[in-house]
């Protein structure tokens, strides 16, 4: 929820189905590590809030249950005509370039870092990480899904590092059948972990 221009500032999570093995949601604290990744590379936090980040994904047109990005085009934009899903794209603020096979998706400049104005701090407020090493399949190259906001190339050690940083200080919240949880989008960050099916954790989001 990161990596869009509008986001929710909420999010509720309710698990119907328990997964059979595995699947907790980490959280982590946004402040901490924004305060940690800039102790420790100020000058790559510095262009983070200087010039944001861009995302790029590739989607297909049908699902695909093996890819970690997971969702085709049509499921994402819930519609079968390019041109809703355009027009639904320019609503998020994001721009579709049509493939062959699929559509690329390009979203950005967006801001990395951001100001939690209750509690009087900045955040980090991003898929930096996620997308870096995980958006990966037979259309998608990690390495390419996230960029500076000029498309230049991140670092690959401080992204890995960035990795170890939000794992040491992250939670698992494990899953139990009729668990509620509800997330501060601007006070934590959460993620999935691998998981065995079965797993239905169904989520709403609060402007």
């Amino acid at each position: 929820m990161a990596q869009v221009p509008e986001y929710p500032s909420k999010l509720f999570f309710y698990c119907e189905v328990e997964p059979g093995n595995g699947g907790e949601t980490p959280i982590v604290l946004s402040h901490v590590v924004y305060e940690k990744m800039k102790s420790k590379y100020p000058e790559f936090v510095q262009r983070l809030e200087k010039d944001g980040l861009i995302y790029t994904r590739v989607l297909g047109e049908e699902d695909n249950p093996l890819s970690a990005i997971g969702r085709g085009w049509k499921s994402t934009f819930l519609t079968s005509d390019k041109s809703v899903a355009e027009e639904r794209g320019a609503e998020l603020g994001m721009k579709l370039e049509w493939l062959e096979d699929g559509v690329k998706t390009i979203m950005g400049p967006i801001p990395a870092i951001k100001s939690d104005h209750i509690r009087q701090r900045k955040i980090w407020f991003n898929s930096m990480a996620a997308a870096y090493t995980g958006w990966e399949d037979a259309r998608n190259d990690p390495k390419k899904a996230v960029t500076f906001g000029d498309g230049s190339a991140l670092p690959a050690e401080i992204i890995h590092d960035c990795v170890k940083i939000l794992e040491a200080e992250s939670v698992a919240v494990p899953w139990k059948r009729g668990d509620v949880l509800l997330i501060d989008n601007l006070a934590v960050l959460h993620s999935r972990r691998p998981f065995n099916p079965p797993r239905r954790v169904l989520a709403s989001l609060c402007k």
